[in-house]
């Protein structure tokens, strides 16, 4: 891999339940980059947890500090996981081509006292002191109100435990997220991830998008858990989509009016737009045969086999393409259209 100078790079990272350890394991091999730094991240449900704990990591003691702290979290969820794990013989059935078996009553019924054990976990493992003072990188975490169905965000300054529980609140398993008299669900409904707070505000031209919401399959859904699982992909994809395409649209609009001889001053927020290089990080071979059912899945074993993925999968990224971060978007933007 060619030496590189210092280069500013912006992380998108999606949200996905359990499937966030592969973002985990992507994370890990970047930071192994020594002429990667990390300009913005922005997060969402699983990658909100991922971003606040690089955040804090990074503050503690750099880079090896975020890969620390990554991995304490997650192990803590592993450990969770292990201590909730069915017995083996249940397994087939709870882990099998099934989609997510919500539960059949609403979670202010099924878990009155708005019981979530990731709270314990990220105040444990995360020092959101570190996070709020965090000056190494932009932080951007989205979450949906549930009143208007609005994307909100929150950076770096606010950001407490609510904000990271409301951004990876699934509403059929926990109770809606209060922050300052509103109401919030899973960021993933809204803004999965959110591009636009990275581009609009950090030097970053080069923005990464690890995207573990597979985007395409190619094969028909025709059982009933076949077609939960694309329904769940899609709508987990939609927002994300929607914002790609209004990007290459946006760069499209400016070629055809600098062809014309127009647009000769554009407006500090469509040069960012202009001068954007996109990148993606697709997890679609690696986690779309695992299906939407194993978002779920927490135990330390399957974390590991994630991250280990995770990590492999960035390091063929960076093998392909290193040499275009700083020079040139390895997205196509004719594509998204």
């Amino acid at each position: 891999m060619p030496i590189q100078s210092l280069t500013p790079i912006d992380l998108a990272l999606q949200g996905g339940g359990s499937h966030g350890a592969f973002t985990w394991g992507v994370l890990d091999r970047l930071l192994d980059e020594p002429w990667l730094t990390i300009a913005g991240v922005s997060g969402t449900s699983a990658g909100a947890m991922n971003a606040v704990a690089l955040a804090a990591g990074l503050m503690e003691s750099g880079r090896t500090g975020a890969q620390a702290t990554l991995r304490r979290f997650w192990t803590a969820v592993g450990r969770l996981g292990d201590s909730l794990t069915p017995p083996m013989w249940l397994r087939p059935w709870m882990w099998s081509d099934t989609a997510p078996q919500w539960p059949a009553v609403s979670p202010y019924q099924s878990n009155p006292l708005n019981i979530n054990p990731l709270r314990h976990i990220l105040l444990d493992n995360i020092d959101f002191d570190r996070v709020r003072q965090c000056h190494k990188t932009r932080l951007y975490i989205a979450a949906t109100e549930v009143n208007t169905g609005r994307l909100q965000l929150f950076d770096r300054a606010s950001i407490t435990v609510d904000h990271i529980l409301a951004s990876a609140c699934l509403p059929m398993l926990f109770q809606a997220v209060e922050i300052d008299g509103q109401r919030y669900w899973d960021g993933g409904y809204a803004g999965n991830p959110s591009l636009m707070p990275l581009i609009a505000e950090t030097k970053a031209d080069d923005l990464l998008l690890v995207q573990i919401n597979p985007s395409v399959r190619e094969s028909k859904p025709m059982t009933s858990a076949d077609i939960s699982n694309r329904i769940n992909e899609i709508t987990f994809n939609a927002s994300l989509l929607k914002e790609l395409r209004t990007l290459a649209w946006m760069r499209r609009l400016m070629e055809e009016e600098s062809h014309k001889g127009g647009c000769q001053q554009l407006s500090p927020a469509f040069e960012r737009v202009r001068d954007l290089r996109l990148h993606r990080l697709d997890a679609t071979a690696d986690l779309a045969p695992l299906g939407a059912q194993s978002k779920l899945r927490t135990d330390g074993r399957f974390l590991q086999q994630l991250f280990a993925s995770g990590q492999q999968a960035a390091d063929q990224w960076l093998q392909t393409h290193a040499s275009d971060i700083g020079h040139r978007s390895t997205v196509q933007w004719g594509e998204l259209l």
